[in-house]
């Protein structure tokens, strides 16, 4: 059984995305080829959002957004302590000091109503994350920003597709930052990312930082790096929005049916009713977590954490933590499993990884 299976994603889109290959292969413009600009007018038109600039990773599409903003050394960020590490990464990494807000108990996302609480004299962005494939509370972060005068990045690596009160997700805030890794629900057959902005300005800034600072063949304006997106992945992707709009349709099917089966027998997170989740990962709450993965995995039944430590807590990222708790990302951290996701997914598999999970609660209790 796969966790999330390439393999029959591939074979449905073989054709198309061979030929998308070829193409590239035979016109040879492996970096800044026309299916970058294709691709980014696409996702643009698709999100609503006036620009799209193609990176090449999400984790690229962070850095190179807080740099556009001008975030420096001193600074702070407000984000959340339950995500991938990549959020705190880029905000440390660029010499910032990521602050913690922790979050809700049934969504898993940051709490909103505790961000207003953290800003500093030295906050310059609010990054909430949209784990799991569902927005965060992005209208009352948003006012809170504003009030602040503070820009909010949006880290929809999780996210891309979703939906916050009609709205897409990477076009709900003054940036929105996006992966596309191959698990996501939009993957390539590499790495790969992309940034969506409104504003014009921060719009060439990152255009500029993702090819060494360059407004021009040699004529560097700032500081940049090396972050675009390969001709060949962007090509992966306009193949495989051939059928996006479908795979969204499978997921959210695929979700509703998963909790409908553990409802009684699980703590399931919740899709606030404003809103849509793609479901990168379909995760819920279990206690005595590594005696259930185990009866599992003897089942044949592959499991992941999404995630098993808070950022917090990562040693890389002591220095950096304040000591405050964040008891909720901490109870989660030790509770969350996410189980076989992916559009392929079919209802008998399902019902067979469903009862094998309540199986092995009721053996563990």
């Amino acid at each position: 059984m796969e966790f999330v299976d390439l393999k029959s994603q591939y074979a449905a889109l073989r054709d198309n995305v061979n030929a998308r290959i070829q193409a590239v292969l035979d016109h040879g413009q492996y970096i800044m080829g026309p299916e970058v600009g294709e691709l980014e007018k696409r996702l643009a038109a698709y999100t609503g959002s006036a620009h799209c600039i193609t990176v090449a990773s999400g984790t690229e599409a962070l850095l190179i957004a807080l740099m556009a903003l001008g975030v420096r050394l001193g600074d702070e960020v407000i984000t959340t302590p339950f995500t991938f590490v990549a959020t705190a990464e880029m905000i440390a990494l660029i010499g910032a000091r990521p602050v913690y807000v922790d979050i809700e108990e049934d969504t898993a996302n940051i709490d909103a109503s505790r961000v207003e609480a953290a800003i500093t004299p030295r906050t310059r962005a609010i990054m909430p994350v949209s784990l799991y494939g569902q927005p965060a509370e992005m209208d009352e972060i948003n006012m809170i920003a504003s009030r602040h005068r503070l820009p909010v990045i949006e880290d929809a690596a999780q996210s891309f597709g979703a939906t916050y009160k009609g709205c897409k997700s990477c076009n709900l805030s003054s940036i929105g930052c996006t992966s596309f890794f191959p698990s996501k629900p939009l993957g390539c057959y590499g790495d790969g990312g992309a940034i969506f902005t409104n504003d014009g300005a921060l719009a060439q800034a990152m255009r500029e930082l993702r090819v060494h600072g360059q407004a021009g063949r040699y004529h560097h304006t700032r500081i940049g790096v090396g972050g675009r997106m390969d001709t060949i992945q962007c090509a992966v992707l306009l193949a495989k929005l051939e059928r996006f709009e479908w795979e969204l349709e499978r997921r959210a099917e695929i979700g509703n049916r998963y909790n409908r089966l553990l409802a009684d027998h699980v703590r399931l997170l919740k899709v606030k009713p404003d809103r849509t989740s793609v479901y990168a990962q379909y995760t819920v709450r279990v206690a005595e977590r590594e005696q259930v993965q185990e009866r599992l995995r003897a089942r044949g039944i592959p499991t992941a954490v999404h995630y098993p430590r808070s950022l917090h807590q990562q040693p890389a990222y002591a220095a950096l933590w304040d000591g405050s708790p964040f008891p909720v990302s901490e109870r989660l951290a030790r509770e969350v499993i996410s189980l076989p996701m992916h559009a392929e997914l079919s209802e008998e598999t399902q019902h067979i990884i469903a009862s094998s999970l309540t199986d092995s609660l009721r053996i563990a209790a």
